[in-house]
């Protein structure tokens, strides 16, 4: 070990399952990679789970003959088991693992620990998906690797670009965190750690590889897939439903973008604008629809008229209820009298759009008319909002609201 390099400052844990035959060469090529490259103390350990075969003895001897390398036996299967037993224990800063077959290129090692080290990344991913990658493998691995990092996408929302490649690091004081979270004992474990913390706002730091497919991998393909769809669908159903308590992850890793909020912003602003997007689409479809149907007898403007009133009761009932939260049939007729003077405003809007139109074209197509009239109306949606949020629904202060309900509490308590 070079002067100076005596802390370990990484740990690179290889979970292993009845791989007496590539164990020994892995790891020495790995410790020989390290005592070349690596300019910190490091250790070697290998986490064998439940092997059957001689892996264990093999384990034992290479932890006898080369210092920086440890064994560890675990009696359950499963590589998520091993890597948080290890990683748990382990007081190296920096935690990474590899798989046994080495397919991913050593060089790629320096690379995904810096930003650890540095302080700059929470945890680091090798990905084969990066455009810079270079890959060699078979059609049907590619074909699932890429499928499954789309449902990733498409169900969980997941930014990082390959969940699966065997190549990843963390933190150490993230680790400790953010392990106690993750459930999956299995090869889900990092797809779930990944997704944890990335919700959480901790920053991953992605590093495209090289890496050659091991022809004689011994990973059951579909097992592994079904256990995985499991997986996402677990966690989709936790996220979905608030039970994972992430605010545990509220950093104290280093700049939170959670941090950076906008002071001033009025609460629940961003539910009631997904709220009265989704009706404002709904109503905007049925407005198109009635006035595609009013437009078989009548002219553009009374069409539109009509279409346009229609629409406008069943949205401001919509709004009352979804986006704003009003219940009852209280104070009902005033909101859809209000509603019906946004009504005109848009009838206004949507109504000089169309004479606009007709005067510069004299003839309009429909088609030119709907594109038109969805422009006029996106306009009208804007001022819509704006003035439900004001004027038809306003939201109590809540500083009166807390100075109103004092003044009640000490008349309660004076009587």
């Amino acid at each position: 070990m070079r002067p100076g390099r005596t802390e370990t400052v990484l740990d690179v844990v290889i979970p292993v399952h009845n791989e007496e035959t590539d164990l020994e060469p892995c790891v020495r090529r790995l410790h020989s990679h390290l005592a070349r490259t690596f300019p910190y103390g490091f250790r070697i350990t290998i986490a064998d789970n439940a092997s059957t075969d001689r892996t264990p003895e093999v384990a034992a001897r290479l932890d006898d003959a080369i210092d920086e390398v440890t064994a560890v036996r675990l009696e359950q299967k499963g590589r998520g088991r091993a890597l948080r037993t290890v990683w748990t224990l382990s007081e190296a800063p920096v935690l990474a693992y590899m798989d046994v077959d080495l397919s991913t290129d050593l060089n790629a090692l320096l690379p995904l620990v810096a930003p650890l080290i540095s302080g700059h990344s929470d945890l680091a991913i090798g990905s084969r998906l990066s455009r810079s990658a270079r890959v060699v493998r078979g059609p049907k691995r590619e074909f699932i690797s890429r499928t499954y990092n789309l449902i990733l996408r498409g169900s969980l929302a997941a930014r990082f670009s390959d969940a699966q490649c065997g190549f990843k690091a963390v933190r150490g004081d993230v680790a400790e965190r953010l392990l106690p979270m993750v459930e999956d004992t299995g090869w889900f474990f990092d797809t779930e750690m990944l997704v944890l913390a990335e919700r959480a706002g901790l920053r991953i730091h992605e590093v495209p590889v090289d890496w050659v497919d091991d022809p004689d991998s011994t990973v059951h393909i579909v097992r592994t897939a079904a256990d995985d769809l499991k997986g996402v669908w677990r966690v989709g159903r936790a996220l979905a439903t608030g039970r994972l308590p992430l605010d545990r992850l509220a950093r104290p890793f280093g700049d939170d973008p959670r941090d950076r909020e906008l002071s001033g912003v009025p609460g629940g602003l961003a539910r009631q604008l997904v709220g009265f997007c989704v009706v404002g689409v709904l109503s905007t479809l049925l407005y198109l629809g009635l006035y595609s149907f009013f437009r078989l007898g009548l002219g553009p403007q009374l069409s539109n008229a009509a279409a346009l009133l229609v629409s406008a009761i069943g949205n401001t009932a919509a709004n009352r209820r979804l986006t704003f939260g009003v219940r009852g049939r209280e104070r009902a007729v005033r909101h859809q009298a209000q509603g019906l003077v946004v009504f005109a405003i848009g009838l206004a809007l949507t109504s000089g759009s169309l004479a606009a139109l007709d005067t510069a074209t004299g003839n309009p197509s429909h088609g030119t008319e709907l594109a038109v009239l969805v422009a006029a109306n996106l306009a009208a949606t804007v001022l819509r909002f704006l003035l439900f949020r004001a004027w038809v629904f306003p939201q109590p202060d809540p500083a009166s609201d807390r100075t109103d309900r004092t003044d009640r509490d000490d008349l309660a308590r004076s009587v």
